[in-house]
């Protein structure tokens, strides 16, 4: 396994989820056991000598990852959801997508000062999505370590707009 076949496994719908869309679909990947373990086994290299104490997961495809992430480097998990999904008291913020807002939301317990992650998700584009949770984990005097993705974008700026805050670590590149 290599990074060309992570790449090559991921599936292209174009005109999806609006027409002049070239939506990357990593679940034809994460099917395939050994490009789904060959993920994980890169990811946790990568991070392994780092003292990382969470791996914080965005809703929904960086819980995958990062939960399974998370195990092989012995660390807790903490997920970032969508509004009115957890179920304790929770701290809240919003970021701007295309066309209009979109919030998350974490555990007002999950992190402590002191506390080092990784956040995880599947894919990076422009950044808000990950810029609102590294808000979250920061709010709460957590720090970042890095942000990891499977998947990133390159033409959309995700990276340049994160990593001002943090190391921005990702397997392939489109």
């Amino acid at each position: 396994m290599s990074i060309i076949d992570i790449k090559n496994s991921v599936r292209n719908i174009p005109d999806y989820p609006k027409p002049g869309i070239q939506f990357k679909d990593i679940t034809t990947a994460m099917r395939q056991p050994e490009i789904f373990k060959e993920i994980i086994d890169l990811l946790a290299a990568h991070f392994r000598e780092r003292k990382i104490d969470y791996v914080v997961g965005i809703d929904a495809r960086g819980f995958i990852f990062g939960g399974a992430l998370a195990y092989k480097l012995g660390c807790g998990f903490v997920p970032v959801r969508k509004p009115g999904k957890l179920p304790a008291d929770t701290i809240a913020e919003e970021y701007a997508l295309e066309y209009g807002t979109d919030k998350l939301e974490i555990h007002k317990d999950a992190l402590k000062a002191g506390d080092r992650v990784v956040i995880v998700d599947d894919l990076v584009a422009v950044g808000g999505t990950a810029g609102a949770a590294g808000n979250l984990v920061q709010k709460l005097g957590a720090t970042i370590d890095s942000f990891a993705f499977v998947i990133e974008l390159t033409e959309l700026g995700g990276r340049e707009k994160l990593q001002n805050t943090a190391e921005v670590y990702s397997l392939v590149r489109f």
